[in-house]
């Protein structure tokens, strides 16, 4: 076995003049390269391992006893239509609307009707009356001003909420439409259980 050189052995031992003299020892790697080396350290483990870039987060959905709430063609186009699902309870105003364009969730001929629970997921502010035709939105909230977009899953697309709203799932059977559960909890409530 060779031995290390004694200038290498100094250095380690922080047995090299100004460090000696002050009682400390010299670092033998520099700030920004322990900032380079970790971060490249950390990226090669997060894509080395498998599976971690495709995890899947399960969605929350809630099912509930399927529920009337319009005739297929008596909808209009950007003509919302209020009713209370799940249930008759405190944040249950929800919001059925035809768009006029293919959207995420939407039933119909032209996937284009879809429900959405009527409270900001931000502070539970009111949405009645906010719908826009021309942006298919709904918003913005009077509180703080949270616009949702309604062709991608309720979305938030401005203000202050960080959840897209709960959407009413929808099922059509004939020419009725129903409600049959929620995806996203509402604002308000611990979960989305009957009791």
């Amino acid at each position: 076995m060779s031995e290390l050189d004694p200038k290498i052995v100094a250095a380690i031992n922080g047995e090299n003049g100004e460090a000696q003299k002050a009682g400390t020892r010299k670092c033998l790697m520099s700030r920004r390269q322990f900032l380079l080396t970790s971060g490249l350290t950390t990226t090669v483990v997060m894509v080395g391992i498998p599976g971690m870039s495709e995890a899947e987060t399960p969605a929350v959905v809630s099912t509930y006893p399927r529920k009337f709430i319009a005739k297929l063609s008596d909808l209009k186009t950007d003509e919302p239509f209020d009713f209370e699902y799940p249930d008759e309870g405190q944040f249950a105003e929800s919001i059925l609307v035809k768009l006029g364009q293919k959207a995420g969730g939407g039933i119909g001929p032209d996937q284009d009707i879809v429900a959405f629970n009527y409270t900001c997921t931000h502070q539970g502010g009111p949405l009645q009356g906010t719908y826009q035709a021309a942006d298919k939105a709904l918003g913005p909230c009077p509180l703080h001003l949270t616009t949702f977009d309604l062709t991608r899953h309720g979305i938030f697309i401005a203000g202050q909420a960080y959840q897209s709203l709960p959407q009413v799932l929808l099922e059509v059977d004939g020419d009725d439409v129903y409600a049959v559960g929620m995806f996203g909890l509402i604002y308000g409530r611990f979960d989305n259980l009957q009791g």
